[in-house]
């Protein structure tokens, strides 16, 4: 299998190309490519990860239909037959990794919903007693399930790293009923999640969402609830007080770490025994939650 590491069609300008997504200016909407490059700790890595541009379309195309009753997404069509020229003519390389999107103002700040302890967010516990100015109950160990799950934006970076905001300044940069309304839909969105994929056998430990305005509406864009925005556990194998195994990335930036990478570009290969453990973790995600 042949990963589809960018796109170009031609007589149509080169896309914009994020970590992931490549994106085509239509005018008034949007062609976004889900390619199968992947980064991690915020770098693209030299090597692509075979279908998972496709696997991360229908996940996020699973989980906007389950929203829809509590925010409109951006999505017009996953169809290529959809799509206006020159793209219709490209199924080979668009189908299945690739929608027609409404085009909407890019809110900036990401908006990171956790319901459990770990990461970055476990990291900042051990150090203040708290995530993103949220203060939390003391005797928490990692990867424990919080009280209630937690609100916790950063800030968009267009290199390097993310930064993590407290809700204070996120109302600071979106004025403070755009940031209420950002953190109601979160969590809104993420419990739903929760409840759904508990149901499968899988614990959404946390997850990132973006949001765009359209006509004065807020809308749901980008991706959701894909193992490149959340951190995906099993239920059966959770054990309070360590790190989890998860259907995510995770196995990639242990590789990663345990290359003595010092995360700054350029990433090193990676093995590709590591490529092929991460598409079949990629897959096996899909089937549970979709299935």
């Amino acid at each position: 299998m042949i990963a589809v590491e960018k796109t170009n069609i031609p007589g149509w300008p080169e896309p914009r190309r994020g970590k992931v997504r490549d994106v085509y200016d239509l005018g008034d909407k949007l062609l976004i490519v889900a390619t199968d490059r992947v980064s991690a700790f915020d770098v693209i890595l030299p090597d692509a990860i075979p279908e998972k541009g496709k696997i991360l379309t229908r996940i996020s195309l699973f989980w906007f239909r389950q929203m829809e009753d509590i925010i409109e997404n951006h999505v017009i069509s996953p169809e290529v037959s959809d799509f206006p020229p020159p793209f219709d003519s490209h199924a080979g390389l668009l189908a299945g990794r690739s929608i027609l999107a409404k085009k909407a103002d890019v809110l900036p700040v990401e908006c990171i919903v956790r319901g459990y302890l770990s990461g970055s967010g476990w990291k900042s516990y051990t150090q203040t007693g708290s995530v993103c100015g949220i203060k939390l109950p003391p005797g928490l160990r990692e990867s424990s399930r919080l009280p209630e799950p937690i609100f916790t934006p950063s800030t968009k970076a267009a290199e390097g790293h993310d930064e993590n905001i407290s809700f204070d300044r996120c109302a600071a940069i979106l004025g403070s009923e755009r940031a209420g309304m950002l953190r109601d839909f979160s969590l809104r969105i993420y419990e739903r999640a929760r409840e759904i994929a508990l149901k499968k056998g899988i614990i959404i430990a946390d997850t990132k969402m973006e949001f765009g305005m359209l006509g004065g509406r807020m809308v749901l864009i980008d991706e959701l609830l894909t193992p490149d925005s959340s951190r995906f556990w099993s239920v059966e194998g959770y054990r309070e007080g360590a790190g989890q195994d998860s259907f995510d990335k995770q196995l990639i930036r242990d590789a990663l770490v345990g290359m003595g990478w010092d995360m700054r570009p350029p990433a090193p290969r990676l093995p590709e025994d590591i490529l092929s453990k991460a598409t079949a973790r990629y897959k096996e995600i899909l089937n549970i939650l979709t299935s």
